[in-house]
């Protein structure tokens, strides 16, 4: 028997809840779909998971960052106890989730779904009819095509390892390789970033990804570039990569090489819905440009960042040009990018390069910060910043950050980005910032000549 809805929703994360909670809200039958448990990749095996990781590896470097200036014995990270602290607070996270959608009058399904007409969805057995079908299936690991792929851990997996192995191996040098090798460094492994490129990081401004890159060699993570994977192979109780002219041994390989849309099985030819290999294909109100009845919020469309706030603004986005008709696009111009590591770098805005090919005329603010007294008095040897300044207007166009508290600061920046404030509306007359504080750094990253 086909049942009907007004709303079947594919993918149960940030996008797919929110889609789903907007449009029941407005009193709209809904129903949602997950093959796999209930609440994303950032809640399940992406943000949320790494930054308890994080938060514990932060400790670690703060805490030496200041021995010998007060702080003494060795903090250390207990591996096994952090895990289970983690999964503690994530395992019951699914649970949650469906208990919502159950209480809220949103029908759950825990099967995957696939396409069988323009509005029609079958999940499992069942066939259901929808008038509105929302796709927010998120990403996965990008295939890597190599022989041994198999013998690599996903990074979903890492925050499940009940032991850390002592040398690992991570393939690509984005996020996820960054941020799970200072994890796994401040617990005592010893890490190897390999990127296939002479670049990595390379969303960022190359200037504080090589400051990023020196705070990381210091503490003994090794990147290594041009060092393409062609394998990976058993070799006794380990593994061997084979990548570049080099052969590396490691008792882990870690996939960090990047995420690709979520779409496969779905069937989406059935549903006549075009892609391309980014994703599915939208307009500019995130609907299918050859099925009208199907959305598309968060990694899983060709225009969405892969990042969890966009997914949350694509999904409020869909919900209301479901609900009221086509009225609203999304707006990625201004989208703040942050690695967690240990210091963290951010970034948003145009950098030098996106400045010089929209032949915008622009001034470089750009200077270290390691010796204002934030970062002396906790020990922060890597902090600084390049902030990118119209010419003419004096308008904030840009800012990319390393050091404590970037991941914070970051925030302040884009939303002058997103006002068009300039240098003055955030300057020593602005407001009386509060110090001492990173934020109050701000007044010496546009105002480089203020004195100490």
């Amino acid at each position: 028997m086909e049942r009907e809805y007004d709303l079947i929703v594919i993918g149960t994360g940030v996008a797919g809840s929110d889609a789903a909670w907007h449009c029941r809200d407005a009193g709209m039958r809904v129903a949602i779909t997950d093959y796999r448990r209930y609440g994303g990749t950032c809640a399940l095996r992406g943000c949320v998971p790494k930054k308890i990781l994080a938060s514990a590896a932060g400790m670690v470097a703060s805490a030496r960052n200041l021995r010998g200036s007060g702080v003494a014995g060795e903090l250390s990270i207990d591996w096994p106890r952090l895990i289970a602290f983690e999964r503690s607070l994530i395992d019951p996270i699914p649970g949650r989730k469906e208990e919502g959608f159950q209480e809220g009058g949103i029908h759950i399904y825990h099967e995957p779904a696939r396409f069988v007409g323009p509005n029609q969805v079958a999940i499992g057995d069942e066939v259901f009819s929808a008038r509105y079908i929302v796709i927010a299936t998120g990403a996965r690991p990008r295939p890597l095509g190599v022989p041994g792929a198999d013998l690599m851990t996903l990074s979903d997996d890492f925050f499940y390892l009940r032991d850390l192995p002592e040398g690992i191996v991570f393939i690509g040098g984005g996020y996820i390789s960054f941020e799970f090798a200072h994890v796994a460094t401040r617990a005592g492994a010893k890490a190897t970033i390999l990127q296939r490129s002479g670049r990595v990081l390379s969303g960022f401004d190359p200037d504080i990804v090589d400051r990023l890159v020196r705070a990381s060699e210091e503490i003994g993570i090794d990147v290594r570039l041009n060092m393409p994977l062609i394998a990976v192979e058993k070799a006794g109780d380990g593994l061997l990569v084979r990548a570049g002219k080099e052969a590396i041994e490691a008792d882990m390989v870690v996939h960090g090489a990047g995420r690709v849309s979520a779409i496969e099985g779905l069937d989406l030819a059935a549903g006549g819905i075009e892609t391309d290999r980014r994703g599915i294909r939208v307009n500019d109100y995130l609907q299918s440009t050859s099925n009208p009845a199907v959305y598309v919020a968060g990694d899983a469309n060709t225009k969405s960042p892969q990042l969890t706030p966009v997914a949350v603004m694509d999904a409020h986005i869909v919900a209301d040009n479901i609900l009221h008709g086509n009225t609203r696009t999304p707006d990625y111009s201004v989208v703040p990018g942050i690695v967690f590591t240990n210091p963290p770098i951010a970034s948003v805005g145009l950098t030098e390069a996106a400045a010089k090919e929209k032949g915008v005329a622009y001034t470089v603010n750009a200077g270290d910060l390691s010796d204002r007294f934030t970062n002396r008095s906790i020990g922060e040897k890597h902090a600084g910043y390049r902030i990118l300044i119209d010419k003419d207007s004096r308008r904030i166009l840009g800012a990319h950050l390393i050091g404590s508290g970037a991941e914070e600061v970051i925030n302040v920046f884009a939303l002058a980005i997103k006002n068009g404030l300039t240098v003055d509306d955030l300057g020593l007359d602005a407001i009386p910032w509060a110090y001492p504080s990173h934020t109050y750094d701000i007044i010496h990253m546009i105002y480089p000549l203020v004195r100490k």
